[in-house]
């Protein structure tokens, strides 16, 4: 359970967090797992898409200007976006508290 509706105890939890209605992953905010935060510098950027192509949990979306933006609430910090960027504009960065 994502950090802004409070913690859930074990016995609450679906047995193995299963799938038990259609579109409710988009409930579960995994973002709070990560240990590292991608950040785009905009200037070097080239606007290619890999990020969003290449990111396993479909975090990117493009914005109005043709960036590609993180979606920080489902991001878990993989840096698989920052490893395959061909300009290296993404960076992973420490997340903080």
């Amino acid at each position: 359970m994502p950090k802004d509706q409070g913690l859930m105890g074990w016995k609450e939890l679906a047995p193995g967090m299963y799938i038990l209605e259609p579109g409710n992953s988009k409930k579960f905010k995994t973002g709070d797992w990560r240990a590292f935060r991608p950040v785009l510098d905009k200037e070097k950027c080239i606007k290619c898409g890999m990020c969003y192509i290449l990111c396993p949990d479909i975090c990117y979306q493009q914005d109005q200007d043709g960036f590609f933006i993180c979606n920080l609430f489902y991001c878990k910090g993989c840096g698989i976006c920052a490893a395959n960027c061909p300009k290296k504009a993404i960076t992973m960065v420490l997340e903080e508290e």
